[in-house]
């Protein structure tokens, strides 16, 4: 599989660019080791339940319970953050045994270990934000000093979800259809608990299954049609090791710099077969001042310069 290599911001982000959440969110959450996707198709679904479960969510605490409770959605967030740092080793660990027999574990320790470093990299500013936001509200007079650092960390964690929901830790170094399988499990994961407790948000029985299981039977279309589509265009199945995979065609080479417009080449390439080009001559070959000037005088010698010469020139007969 083709990565891009190279540190983990890929020495394009200024320390100016720290102080913009959206920045520094590309930056942690989706380092430059992460692989170019294959389908922007699918991409495209992606942002679109994303932003379909951002606005039911929202819509739930707002409409359904009454109002918005950010301290719940503080929990849920822990919640999310645990479930994430279990379930993710889990479902690799069983990938792992699964590719077994096509290789070793040795081969993917690089990748492995870098999803790793990006989970725990999320899961630890989700807890860093709660602490500073929990910390900023009876903090007193030092509010003003925290209430910008708890702003800058929601939208970096904001952010950076939208970014680890793509690239679901940059697992797709691992395996390219191991993305898709995490965001099924996770969903899942935390969608069953809601049904088998009975927690439907306050909603009726029938709307609260429907938008239970919305999210989790939308997660698992997306994602099945997107290792389809790997297995179709590219060969690569969920159930072989990345070792065995074939190569996928890297991202297309730059584009050369544009050609000034055509300017005709100046001069005689060839050199001039026929020597100098003819010029004037200099000065007056008659005497008179100017070089194409009539002569003076009368070359007849008669006195008159254009007069016709006297008597017969050819004598008496």
């Amino acid at each position: 599989m083709t990565t891009r290599q190279g540190s983990w911001t890929g020495g394009t982000l200024a320390p100016r660019d720290w102080l913009r959440p959206k920045q520094a969110a590309r930056a942690v959450f989706h380092p430059a080791w992460i692989p170019d996707s294959l389908d922007p198709a699918v991409d495209t679904l992606k942002k679109v339940r994303l932003i379909a479960g951002t606005v039911a969510a929202v819509g739930v605490y707002t409409f359904v319970e009454g109002g918005f409770a950010f301290e719940e959605v503080l929990e849920n967030m822990l919640t999310a953050s645990v479930v994430l740092l279990f379930i993710t080793p889990l479902t690799v660990g069983v990938m792992l045994y699964v590719w077994r027999r096509g290789g070793t574990v040795r081969a993917l320790r690089v990748p492995l270990l870098n999803s790793l470093k990006l989970l725990l990299a999320f899961v630890g500013t989700i807890v860093l934000t709660v602490f500073v936001w929990r910390l900023a509200g009876g903090a007193g007079f030092l509010v003003l000093l925290l209430a910008p650092v708890a702003l800058w960390l929601t939208a970096l964690v904001v952010r950076g979800a939208v970014h680890v929901s793509g690239n679901f830790f940059g697992t797709a170094g691992v395996h390219r259809c191991l993305p898709p399988l995490l965001a099924t499990v996770t969903t899942w994961l935390m969608a069953v608990p809601d049904l088998v407790t009975g927690d439907l948000h306050g909603l009726s029985l029938a709307m609260g299954v429907v938008f239970i299981l919305g999210a989790p039977l939308t997660v698992t279309g997306i994602a099945l049609l997107e290792m389809v589509r790997l297995e179709q265009r590219y060969g690569i199945r969920l159930a072989a090791h990345p070792a065995t995979l074939p190569r996928v065609p890297g991202p297309p080479p730059p584009m050369p710099p544009t050609a000034p417009p055509y300017v005709p080449q100046q001069g005689n390439p060839y050199g001039n077969p026929y020597g100098p080009a003819p010029h004037p001559p200099q000065g007056d070959p008659y005497g008179n001042g100017s070089p194409y000037a009539p002569p003076r005088g009368n070359p007849y010698g008669n006195g008159t310069p254009y007069a016709p010469p006297q008597g017969n020139p050819y004598g008496a007969p």
